[in-house]
């Protein structure tokens, strides 16, 4: 009977042992079925319950599931890449019994995709009026999932210009964020001014944000215009825009200024109204890389600017500028190692120029202004020396843009004739330049040596009537040092000025070899001046680097 009743008591209890391990039984369990995140992806995480081993996979390369792996509970993160493209996309997370493979849980993971836009971290930009060449630029970030133009305002180009930028977009539509830099201008005038920047999308495409970036410049200091207060903030901001190294005290009036020449009474061209204001000024040693300065345009008394020595001038390709050729007064203007390539186009608004230096330049060609016609009062046009650097034999050089004044006579060989019929010259310096090919004869220039001309002047010899009249006010030509080939043309052999011109030294001498491969020189340079002074009898030995009594 005892035992009887304790098998019957070991039975229940084993039955009811076996009701209790069915009831604990979990499987596998997750706190939610289904995650929905943006397109800038992230992490979410899930909780798994379990009572055996489980992995966790997907086939979504863009979800990550840490850890993949384990056994009983753990708490999960699925990492979310950041959507590609802008269309929604939609995964699978599998949570699987590893012993029993028909036991799993699935988590549908949503994602959206992005829109299309282009935004700005930063949506408004102040600009100074003024400061240093290299400081005058700011960068934008651009967040965008699409190629874009910039749209800058036509009245703000003058002043406001986008560098290059790329939008990479090789992986896909997700934002990107480009640095666009722009750079600006000194703002000249006593207004400030505005601009709205757009970027325009290159597809056809519908954006959910487009930012605009504005852009406000200050107001420049107003300059009273004619006064001799206005000329001096005026030689002060122009020493400043072009760093010059050494400026004026400003503590010490302008009268004191070195380099700086005031109106007063007796001095030619004066006029009351001038009394105090700049007559002369002079800028040199200084690094600028642009035209120059718009302050220029205030010293509206001045009839002599220099401009002289700007820091790596061979490396620039800089024109004058637009500033300059508001001054029409100009009677003297030197811009001399400055790195000029061409003159404004309204530099013929010059039209009182007498003397015009823009030697030391990297021209390439006489700039078009220059004629006759345009500076009827010019005498003197000095455009020596624009050589970059020293090239030999230009016929054995890969070099270009090497200034020199190459370009003149690169195609025609042939000396450039617009200069030799300009009547006015008396001073005109080309040395030291790239010019080839020969010196025209003139035969068939128009204006001839007359019989007036002879009875006017002792020291004309008959033999000048019927000759080319060519530079007759000629006292300063310098040709030397350049790569001139052929026969010296007779109208220079016997020009009445040609010793005065100190020829073997600035007008026979050549060096190197020209383009075709000939070596310089003239084939019939002389030997001395005595068949000149046969031609001129009578006429006595000049010597140019001799004071007159």
């Amino acid at each position: 009977m005892k035992l009887k009743s304790y098998i019957a008591v070991s039975l229940c209890a084993f039955a009811l042992a076996g009701c209790s391990d069915d009831d604990r039984k979990i499987g596998v369990t997750v706190d939610g079925d289904a995650i929905e995140i943006g397109a800038e992806g992230g992490t979410r995480n899930i909780k798994v319950t379990a009572d055996d081993a489980w992995i966790a996979t997907t086939n979504d390369p863009w979800i990550t599931i840490s850890p993949a792996n384990g056994r009983g509970s753990a708490q999960c993160r699925i990492i979310i890449d950041s959507a590609l493209r802008n269309e929604p996309r939609q995964g699978i997370v599998r949570i699987q019994n590893q012993n029993d493979w028909e036991e799993r849980r699935d988590i549908t993971v949503s994602q959206d995709g992005y829109d299309y836009a282009i935004t700005l971290d930063d949506k408004e930009i102040n600009v100074s009026n003024y400061a240093a060449y290299d400081d005058r630029s700011f960068d934008v970030q651009v967040k965008t999932n699409v190629d874009f133009d910039i749209e800058i305002p036509e009245e703000a180009q003058a002043w406001l210009t986008a560098g290059d930028y790329k939008v990479e977009l090789d992986r896909g539509l997700r934002p990107r964020e480009v640095t666009v830099r722009f750079n600006w201008g000194i703002n000249s005038r006593d207004i400030e001014r505005n601009a709205v920047v757009k970027f325009r999308p290159k597809d056809e495409v519908t954006l959910a944000r487009q930012d605009e970036l504005s852009v406000n410049q200050n107001a420049a200091e107003p300059i009273e215009e004619d006064t001799r207060a206005g000329d001096s903030v005026a030689l002060l901001a122009i020493a400043r825009s072009l760093n010059m190294w050494e400026s004026w005290e400003t503590n010490e009036k302008m009268d004191n200024w070195d380099n700086v020449v005031l109106w007063e009474e007796g001095m030619d061209g004066y006029t009351p109204e001038k009394a105090g204001r700049v007559k002369f000024a002079r800028f040199s040693t200084f690094g600028t890389k642009e035209g120059l300065p718009f302050e220029v345009q205030y010293l509206t008394a001045a009839d002599e600017l220099v401009f002289f020595s700007n820091t790596n001038w061979t490396t620039f390709d800089l024109s004058t500028g637009e500033y300059i050729t508001k001054l029409g007064q100009l009677r003297r203007l030197t811009i001399s190692g400055y790195g000029l390539v061409d003159l404004d186009p309204d530099f013929k608004n010059l039209k009182n120029l007498e003397s015009l230096d823009i030697s030391v330049n990297n021209f390439e060609k006489i700039p078009e202004v220059l004629t006759k016609e345009n500076f009827p009062k010019l005498h003197a046009l000095y455009l020596n020396t624009c050589q970059r650097g020293v090239i030999y034999d230009l016929s054995n050089t890969t070099t270009t843009h090497f200034g020199g004044l190459f370009e003149e006579t690169d195609q025609t060989r042939e000396f450039p004739r617009r200069l030799l019929e300009w009547d006015n010259l008396d001073t005109l310096t080309l040395s030291v330049n790239y010019l080839q090919g020969r010196i025209p004869d003139m035969k068939d220039y128009a204006q001839k040596y007359t019989q007036a001309d002879i009875s006017a002047a002792d020291s004309l010899p008959q033999a000048l009537v019927g000759t080319p009249k060519v530079l007759p006010n000629i006292k300063r030509f310098s040709i030397n040092l350049n790569r001139l080939t052929g026969e010296l043309p007779e109208w220079l052999l016997h020009h009445p000025a040609l010793d005065w011109m100190d020829p073997f030294t600035l007008v026979f001498t050549q060096e190197g070899k020209d383009q075709d491969g000939k070596l310089a020189g003239f084939t019939n340079e002389p030997v001395n001046l005595d068949e000149y002074y046969r031609f001129y009898e009578g006429k006595k030995y000049l010597d140019p680097n001799k004071k007159e009594e």
